[in-house]
């Protein structure tokens, strides 16, 4: 099957499974020591991603994933199911607290947001599907946010696992019990539990 590659494609996939990785973002230096390739090569690989949004350059010249990727896995029948299943879960969880709803997956060691619903307010934690960070010490994958925090709750889903609700907004506005009833009655109305669950300590 040797005739039937095209390195040009495998080497622009090479690229993006660098970013299969807690860092967020990569300088040409790194991902050129990550993958062997010369700057000069990625440098137009790079350039079409962007051009179809697999990559994007911020202002400080590193390179972050865009938004194609997760607009493909989106495309994945589980994952049709899931968002069908609960981004209505989010938006109403947005509006009711006036905070940033997100469903949060949990693989190894990094935490990725699956789905996301924004609040309507001009202050507020914006989170983009896609967006991943390392775990901490704690039990639950809250990400470190300046000024403001994160409050997640586990969830169990026969047709998946590791996945958490979140509420994530400024620290001063968010209230950690407010948080944590709307997102356990979120929970049970997700599971299919009628019964309270035990309230935390």
């Amino acid at each position: 099957m040797a005739q039937d590659r095209v390195e040009a494609v495998e080497r622009a996939l090479t690229v993006l499974d660098v970013f299969d990785s807690p860092q967020e973002s990569f300088s040409l230096a790194e991902l050129a020591e990550a993958t062997g390739y010369y700057k000069s090569t990625l440098l137009r690989l790079m350039a079409s991603l962007e051009r179809y949004d697999y990559t994007q350059r911020g202002e400080d010249g590193r390179w972050r994933l865009g938004t194609s990727p997760v607009r493909l896995a989106r495309r994945h029948l589980p994952s049709q199911r899931l968002t069908a299943r609960i981004q209505p879960v989010l938006d109403a969880l947005a509006r009711e607290c006036g905070e940033t709803a997100a469903l949060i997956e949990v693989a190894g060691e990094t935490a990725h947001c699956r789905l996301v619903a924004l609040p309507d307010a001009s202050l507020r934690h914006d989170m983009p599907p896609g967006s991943h960070w390392s775990l901490g010490p704690c039990a639950d994958p809250a990400a470190s946010i300046n000024g403001g925090k994160m409050i997640c709750r586990s969830l169990t889903l026969a047709e998946s696992h590791g996945l958490w609700l979140s509420l994530s907004g400024p620290a001063g506005r968010l209230d950690q019990a407010t948080a944590v009833r709307c997102l356990d009655d979120a929970i049970r109305g997700l599971e299919g539990r009628d019964t309270p669950s035990p309230e935390d300590d």
